[in-house]
């Protein structure tokens, strides 16, 4: 199997099974019980904090463990919006967020706010002039994902922190698949809520966090014990806090060497599609974008036919995010980046991570070129394509 699909899920690192293996046995106590059995329990917790902390620049303190990224992402949107209710009720993100913060935007509209959805240029960035225009005297949240899940793009946070502490507005960001990958200094970039998930740097499933600056009063979302001072109720999932920490270190240490090591796979990878396969296209921006992702479009090509013959030859790409799996319609994000309905509908996501190999690349832009030449010789629209394509008089095809 060629496993290509690193941003839906990564495979757990060994370090990371070795260091939660303690927490599933001998160290079984609760977090918050008094006894050292629990003491130890909690000092575990405090360590994957302060690891977490560090790769972010933050102080351990800040980071507040959840059970997804999903969950964090709801957290820092509905308790920053009820929290200011009496300021304002306007919120500001992006057409090409994560279903996680868009459909909690829809969920915070039906109770009475107002949403405005940036637009982003043809690679998927925000368009920070339309960031200043939109901003009101009620707004009291932006929310613009680190980096696309789909298409890789990175948004300049920086400029769009800048944007925020100058009008005093909370900005949170979803990081989920760029936290590990790029450098987040939250505190040079002005961020004030982000959110991440371990299951995407090697780490476990089921576990997230939630970084809150200092000084930021965001209310409970999950009721119930005092647990993460008071601010997520429910007993830790120490195991799995374990594995975050650990995967965390692991991407601190090999951040820069990994980043340069995908980059080099990945833009091998783009080069021989877009150089051998007729009429397709690179989504997103060519360079600012995550070191391990590809996104293509192929014309005449359904997305979803091609994936699955791919996995016949043992291969696992995408079409884009695994949380729409399944859904018949076109990725919102590629159609806010301009594409027609059926340019969206035939692309294909490629996700290289720490195990990906020069020869798997290569065994898989041979497969790609393969199965996109059988899929468009059965499509009659590609037929057309061609016939309109050949010079008046002449009955040879076109070479590519």
């Amino acid at each position: 199997m060629i496993y290509l699909d690193n941003a839906a899920t990564t495979r757990m690192a060994p370090q990371v099974r070795e260091a939660m293996l303690p927490c599933l046995s001998e160290r079984f106590g609760n977090p918050s019980s008094l006894y050292s059995l629990g003491t130890k329990s909690r000092e575990t917790v405090d360590e994957a904090r302060k690891a977490i902390g560090q790769i972010l620049g933050a102080d351990g303190e800040e980071i507040y463990f959840t059970g997804s990224g999903t969950e964090a992402d709801n957290w820092a949107l509905k308790s920053a919006a009820l929290d200011q209710k009496e300021r304002g009720r306007h919120i500001i993100t992006s057409k090409i967020e994560h279903h996680a913060v868009l459909h909690t935007c829809r969920y915070l509209e039906e109770q009475g706010y107002e949403v405005t959805y940036l637009d982003v240029d043809e690679w998927g960035i925000v368009k920070l002039s339309q960031l200043e225009r939109a901003i009101r005297r009620d707004t009291v949240l932006i929310s613009v994902m680190a980096a696309n899940n789909e298409i890789g793009t990175i948004q300049p946070l920086g400029k769009i922190g800048q944007i925020a502490g100058k009008h005093g507005i909370l900005f949170h960001t979803d990081a989920v698949q760029a936290f590990g990958q790029i450098p987040l200094p939250v505190k040079k970039l002005g961020i004030s809520l982000l959110s991440a998930s371990a299951h995407k740097i090697y780490g476990p499933k089921g576990v997230g966090f939630l970084y809150i600056k200092k000084g930021v009063g965001l209310s409970s979302f999950i009721h119930g014990g005092a647990q993460e001072k008071g601010r997520r109720a429910g007993t830790e999932n120490t195991a799995g806090i374990a594995g975050f920490g650990r995967a965390a270190e692991l991407a601190g240490e090999e951040m820069k060497e990994r980043g340069e090591r995908e980059r080099k796979l990945r833009d091998y990878l783009i080069r021989r599609v877009l150089g051998e396969i007729p009429y397709s296209r690179l989504n997103g921006h060519p360079l600012q974008r995550l070191p391990g992702n590809s996104n293509f479009s192929f014309r005449f090509v359904e997305g979803e036919a091609l994936l699955i013959l791919l996995d016949m030859e043992g291969i696992c790409v995408s079409t884009g995010s695994a949380c729409t799996s399944g859904s018949s319609q076109a990725s919102h994000v590629l159609l806010a980046l301009g594409l027609s309905d059926e340019t969206a509908h035939g692309s294909l996501r490629v996700t290289l991570g720490r195990e990906t190999t020069g020869a798997e690349i290569d065994r898989t832009v041979e497969a790609i070129k393969r199965n996109v030449a059988k899929l468009r010789s059965k499509s009659p629209a590609y037929a057309d394509f061609l016939a309109r394509q050949r010079p008046r008089g002449s009955s040879r095809g076109i070479r590519f």
